[in-house]
């Protein structure tokens, strides 16, 4: 066998494990080529680290840019969020609804949101009564946005126009679930001057958010890992 033969045969088992690799990973995440990653040491940390990494194609290595950033999550830290629930481990806790943690993860990263129109694509200007996360289990809009005029004034929810650090946001596609009340309404948000966790969300500096805000607008995935289930994800992402 020539080495040229030898050279070839190496470099396609080193293209297949990538490949592999890559189905194996979240769907959104494998498909990304942009990740915002907020971690913790362990999921009852309410401060994170947030890392922003970009690569060239699905089986190429991740590369970080930029330095990491501080923000904060779910007062109680984090609990895995509906989709990923089968990755708990030893007791770990899965997102319920009001628990104030924030779902574990990776989530496609939404439209951008907030008080002013933007020239940024899709962006949701907040409006007083119009834009209404529901948040009420029992309704059947539960995790979606609606104007109260169709809700009506028996379903509760966020009337997002008068949360001031909404001022400035960006949505996420958190799947969850009605009947087992796996939370909603979670979003990117501007941290309050005390620098408290949230009720679920992920807050950052204004500076800070409006810069993910520039970085999600080709499409981008939102992860939200405790360092202790890194090795769950074997293949998929960055080394820290």
């Amino acid at each position: 066998m020539s080495p040229l033969v030898t050279i070839a045969g190496l470099l396609w088992l080193m293209l297949l494990t990538c490949v592999v690799h890559a189905q194996q990973c979240p769907a959104a995440l494998g498909a990304s080529k942009r990740l915002a990653l907020a971690t913790a040491a362990d999921m009852n940390r309410e401060r994170v680290t947030l890392r922003f990494y970009v690569r060239d194609g699905r089986t190429t290595r991740w590369r970080m840019i930029g330095k990491p950033r501080k923000a904060v999550i779910g007062r109680a830290g984090m609990g895995w969020g509906h989709t990923f629930r089968q990755h708990a481990r030893n007791g770990e806790p899965v997102k319920r609804e009001g628990d104030k943690r924030t779902p574990a993860g990776f989530f496609k990263l939404g439209a951008s949101f907030g008080f002013a129109a933007s020239s940024r694509p899709g962006h949701v200007i907040l409006r007083n009564n119009e834009t209404i996360c529901v948040d009420d289990v029992r309704s059947k809009a539960y995790n979606t946005i609606q104007p109260r005029s169709v809700l009506g004034f028996g379903v509760r929810g966020e009337n997002m126009r008068k949360i001031s650090m909404y001022r400035h946001g960006l949505f996420v596609d958190y799947v969850s679930s009605r009947k087992a009340k796996a939370g909603s309404c979670i979003f990117l948000h501007l941290m309050t001057k005390t620098g408290r966790g949230t009720l679920g969300c992920l807050a950052m500096p204004e500076m800070t958010l409006l810069g993910v805000q520039t970085f999600a607008e080709p499409g981008a995935i939102l992860g939200v890992l405790p360092e202790t289930a890194f090795h769950r994800f074997a293949g998929c992402l960055p080394a820290l």
